[in-house]
C-alpha cells in the first residue's frame, strides 16, 4: 500500500487522492485504485491532504462529504480558494439533493451514494481524470496562443481584432486610418507570428484570448 503520509512527486501521471475519516473504506478505496494501476494516495482528513497533497497535480479527488474535520464541501472551497481545479468526486451514506446540487454547482464531477459499486466508481474517477485532462490541455493551449499574441505589436493586434471581428482589409484601412497595403503586410505578420494558416484558425486563437 502506498504511504498516505508521504507526499507524491510531481508527475504527469494523473493521480487519485482518496480523503476518509473510516480507516477501512480509506484502505478498500486506495486497494481498488492500486489495484487497477492507478497512482493513489490516501488521507484521513482534509487538513493532512492539504499540508502533503500536491494539489497541482493532475487527476482527483475522491471524498466523503462528512467527516469529523470539516464536509467534503469545506474541502471543495478551499481547493477553489487556492486556485486548484481538481475535479472532486463526493461519497455519501446519506442521498442529500440540495447539498449534492451545490457540489455540482460547485464544479463536482459526480456524487455518489453509498453503497455503490466498484464499477460506478472506477468509472467515476476516470471521468473526472478525463475531465482534469482536458481542463490542462486547454489551458496548456491558451497559455500558448497568448506567448504567440505577446509577440504582436500594438497596431498588429489592433490589426487580428478588426480582421477577426468580420471586417474587410479596405475597412479595417478605414478604421485604423492606414492603407489597405499597410492592413495587408500587419495581417501577414499576424498570420506568421500567431502560426495561423487560415482565418479560422485566426479566429479561434482570438477567441480562446478573449475567453481567457
Amino acid at each position: 500500500m502506498q504511504n498516505a503520509n508521504v507526499k507524491p512527486e510531481a508527475s504527469a501521471e494523473p493521480i487519485v487522492y482518496v480523503i476518509d475519516d473510516d480507516i477501512e473504506m480509506r484502505e478498500a478505496l486506495l486497494d481498488l485504485f492500486l489495484i487497477t494501476k492507478k497512482r493513489a494516495s490516501a488521507f484521513s482528513c482534509g487538513s493532512e491532504f492539504f499540508q502533503r497533497a500536491d494539489t497541482t497535480a493532475p487527476g482527483c479527488v475522491v471524498v466523503d462529504l462528512r467527516m469529523p474535520d470539516g464536509t467534503g464541501l469545506d474541502l471543495q472551497d478551499r481547493l477553489t480558494s487556492i486556485g486548484s481545479k481538481l475535479p472532486v468526486i463526493f461519497l455519501t451514506a446519506f442521498a442529500d439533493v440540495p447539498t449534492s446540487v451545490r457540489a455540482m454547482k460547485a464544479g463536482a464531477t459526480d456524487f455518489i451514494t453509498k453503497p455503490f459499486s466498484n464499477k460506478d466508481l472506477l468509472e467515476a474517477v476516470e471521468h473526472a481524470i478525463e475531465v482534469d485532462c482536458k481542463r490542462r490541455n486547454t489551458a496548456a493551449e491558451v497559455e500558448r496562443v497568448r506567448s504567440l499574441a505577446d509577440t504582436l505589436t500594438p497596431r498588429e493586434t489592433e490589426v487580428m481584432l478588426a480582421v477577426v471581428s468580420g471586417l474587410m482589409n479596405k475597412q479595417v484601412a478605414y478604421k485604423l486610418g492606414i492603407s489597405e497595403m499597410t492592413v495587408k503586410l500587419h495581417r501577414m505578420s499576424v498570420m506568421r507570428k500567431m502560426q495561423s494558416r487560415s482565418l479560422p484558425d485566426l479566429v479561434r486563437k482570438a477567441e480562446m484570448l478573449q475567453r481567457d
